[in-house]
């Protein structure tokens, strides 16, 4: 007999010793998460994660090794908005001197500044220390402005700075992410209720959904001294974690529960699973792992960085769903399946045929050229705004006006441009040089005099490092970094800094800056992107040509996720590159799609399509193979797969909804658009385009091989015992059909996934030839079946043989 497959190999171990299995994945998440936290996370620098002349700045500027201080900015303005009374303002800015002198945490204060238009006073301020945690020394300062706010009336301070931005804007978005979690556990819960109808089996995912997330964050954490993490990751491990954990348990769960009400026991219940569902997590997972990949061809950091938590959360749930899943599932026994919710426990267990999937089939089974153009045409017309897709890197401007330090920083920018949208001017040459870089950087800011497309509120200070290698100057805009005034200053600067420094022997310049860092990000991408895309479709082209044989097959895949994907990047833009959802989904439009998210939603909407389409097309070809012609196999593969895709899918979509609530417009977008791609696919492309499509085709779907002279050949080259494991028999009364060899050992890799009955209809009796269905003898359900030899049957273990030799 055929060595078992490592997924049934490892299940076995773990059903057969779950305390050690449970106890082993805990220890496991614990040290993952233990020493994640001692070793704390390298996030990316400015001089990592920039790109082109932005990226060459900052690495410029890094080589400097300025001593960076956190500083703070303290504006004092009238109550109303009104003209300041100045008397009452430099009072209360005395005061607020002494106050923040006389705290331990203040290195320095300077001299309060009167804006240009006389309504207001900026107090400068500098704290002591690193500017890596200012945010958790800066509270005393900001008593100390609400203390004197309260000691002078009429007027109002406001505190913005390295320490008190971070904190208001991570104490806002720390409680949405809060909500955020408090609404997709229950959610999630909800939904697997209403899949399995009993309590324990839907908690059950989602508790080891959260063990991922915990382990693959971190494992990030170690992960990020080798490859440094943005700060985006945790919340992307997170989205991805609670999607792939739930969807995997899902699918193991459903399988499980199905073989035990066709009379399997719990060990052989958990074998089959293992054996069907989970050798597809497997490959879904490995999937999705190369698919992100393909992130790294990238060549940027924050790609690179998001590749690898998703990597990782991926790899976990795989590792989850392979080990410890089955060590529960035998450990709580018939338990799972308890405490029943009554109404939905009766739903979950109907036996008959639905009703639903053959009636929205229809269009597509019927007029299948007709559905296919009208689906595809809407579809494309859907995709039409992507066409007009603007990118642009997330600054301030995309955050939530009601957020209260960012309407304070919106008032320090109205009186204080310099203090808003900054250019970055960095110089490198030779110590000896210089005095010549000052003066070019001095000739240069005399060209921003009188220009409007540059602040003139201060004057801007040319700093040298301590070796005089490296000279930087920050030159403000009074533009928005969205605005196409900024976009023009920064025209200006780049052109008038090689001019500027040309007399410098051995000088290099750059400019760099937020708005600079967004124009050669969007400029990069645009360069890599064919890359990362041409490997995405290779790799989905090789992997469906090796899993279905079939070129017809690879290739309508490849169409069908380019569609899908193209309709939901034309979703996108149209919600965010417009103000009409501005209300219902609370968010501020800058007219564009944040840069690095059209291909990270490319990458992960092929991952995860593929998860459906394989499922899919694997039970049309199951069908197909059993004698069905094209109409039906179609709609016998379609409807008993529907049930748990239909599921995942709506955990997914309600997962990454969720994402859609949130303050910051970049979770907000990558929610909303991963649901939508999510919902097109399990939607539209699998209830109109697949089947109208695999209907028209035809014969023509399993080109360029013969999917009939494939079954001949299949059942024509196995021995008896072979042919007597494929083909239909009688089962005695009580008895199971495990002696049936699964379709998954046919050459394609996949089985009866998620629910599919395995009970022989009329079809599949009627296409067996008569002489072997009369040479099909009853056999005992957990005996091995006749005309084995002496050999063959003592090595069957008593239960039914799903492996095939």
């Amino acid at each position: 007999m055929r060595k078992k497959p490592a997924t049934v190999r490892i299940a076995r171990w773990s059903a057969t010793h779950p305390w050690s299995a449970i106890g082993l994945w805990v220890v496991f998440v614990a040290l993952c998460l233990f020493l994640g936290g001692a070793a704390g996370t390298n996030k990316i620098s400015d001089e990592e994660s920039g790109v082109g002349e932005a990226g060459r700045a900052g690495r410029i500027t890094a080589s400097g090794h300025f001593i960076e201080k956190p500083e703070e900015n303290v504006l004092i303005s009238a109550a109303n908005g009104g003209k300041l009374d100045v008397a009452t303002a430099r009072k209360a800015a005395e005061d607020l001197t002494g106050k923040m002198k006389a705290l331990p945490e203040v290195e320095s204060v300077g001299s309060a500044l009167p804006s240009p238009d006389g309504r207001a006073l900026l107090l400068p301020v500098t704290m002591k220390g690193d500017t890596e945690n200012a945010d958790t020394r800066v509270q005393p300062l900001l008593d100390a402005s609400a203390a004197t706010e309260k000691a002078h009336e009429g007027i109002r301070i406001d505190q913005i700075g390295t320490g008190s931005t971070a904190k208001g804007l991570g104490e806002t978005l720390g409680e949405d992410f809060k909500k955020a979690e408090l609404i997709s556990l229950p959610l999630t819960l909800l939904i697997l209720l209403v899949v399995f109808g009993a309590v324990i089996a839907a908690g059950v995912p989602v508790l080891l959904a959260m063990s991922c997330v915990g382990a693959a964050i971190g494992l990030s954490a170690l992960a990020s001294h080798v490859l440094p993490e943005t700060s985006a990751v945790s919340n992307v491990i997170l989205l991805m974690g609670m999607a792939v954990g739930v969807d995997y348990s899902l699918f193991y769960l459903k399988r499980e529960r199905e073989e035990r009400r066709k009379g399997a026991s719990h060990l052989d219940a958990i074998e089959i699973a293992a054996e069907t569902s989970g050798h597809t997590v497997v490959v879904s997972g490995t999937t999705v792992v190369v698919s992100m990949a393909g992130l790294y061809l990238a060549q940027e950091a924050t790609f690179a960085s998001l590749a690898t938590g998703s990597i990782i959360v991926v790899a976990v749930a795989v590792l989850a769903s392979l080990t410890v899943l089955p060590a529960l599932l035998a450990k709580l026994g018939s338990w799972v399946d308890r405490p029943k919710v009554p109404i939905l426990w009766l739903l979950t267990m109907r036996s008959s045929e639905s009703r639903l999937w053959p009636v929205l089939l229809r269009p597509a089974l019927v007029r299948p050229v007709l559905t296919l153009v009208v689906s595809v045409g809407a579809l494309l017309a859907l995709a039409l705004p992507a066409l007009d897709m603007k990118l642009k890197q997330p600054g301030s401007d995309d955050l939530s006006r009601d957020i209260p330090v960012v309407q304070a920083m919106d008032r320090l920018t109205s009186a204080f441009p310099s203090k808003g949208t900054v250019h970055q001017v960095a110089v490198r040459a030779p110590a000896e040089r210089a005095g010549e870089v000052e003066t070019a950087l001095k000739t240069l800011l005399s060209r921003t005099e009188g220009q409007e497309l540059f602040a003139h509120d201060q004057t801007p200070t040319i700093r040298a490092s301590a070796d005089k290698r490296v000279h930087t100057v920050a030159v403000g805009t009074p533009h928005s970094p969205k605005s196409d005034g900024a976009r023009k200053s920064l025209e200006l600067l780049r052109a008038w800094v090689p001019e500027a420094i040309a007399p410098v022997q051995d000088a290099e310049g750059a400019v760099g800056g937020k708005v600079a860092q967004g124009v050669d990000f969007t400029g990069h991408l645009e360069d890599r992107m064919p890359w990362v895309v041409g490997f995405i479709l290779l790799l989905t082209f090789a992997t469906m040509v090796i899993i279905f044989r079939s070129l017809a097959v690879a290739l309508s895949a490849i169409l069908l996720n380019l569609l899908s994907a193209a309709a939901s990047f034309g979703a996108l833009v149209a919600v965010f590159q417009n103000t009409w959802a501005e209300g219902l989904l609370d968010f501020h439009s800058s007219g564009a799609v944040v840069s690095w998210l059209p291909l990270f939603l490319f990458v992960v909407l092929f991952g995860l399509s593929m998860d459906y389409h394989v499922f899919v097309v694997s039970r049309i070809r199951e069908a197909a193979l059993d004698g069905a012609n094209v109409r039906d196999a179609v709609r016998d593969g379609i409807t008993r797969s529907a049930g748990v895709v239909t599921s995942a899918a709506i955990v997914m979509v309600a997962v990454f909804a969720i994402f859609g609530t949130l303050s910051m417009v970049e979770f907000k977008q990558l929610g909303v658009g991963l649901a939508a791609a999510i919902l097109l696919d399990a939607v539209v492309i699998r209830i109109f385009v697949l089947p109208a499509l695999m209907t028209a085709l035809g014969r023509w779907n399993w080109w360029p091989g013969n999917l009939n002279s494939a079954r001949r050949g299949q059942h024509a080259a196995g021995s008896d015992e072979t042919r007597q494991l494929r083909l239909p028999q009688p089962v005695p009364a009580g008895a199971t059909q495990y002696g049936r060899r699964p379709s998954y050992g046919q050459g394609f890799g996949y089985g009866q996934e998620f629910g599919g009955q395995q009970q022989t209809s009329s079809r599949e009796q009627a296409s067996a030839p008569q002489q072997h269905q009369q040479s099909c003898a009853p056999q005992d359900s957990y005996g091995p079946p006749q005309g084995w030899t002496q050999q063959e049957q003592q090595g069957h273990d008593g239960r039914p043989d799903l492996y095939p030799r």
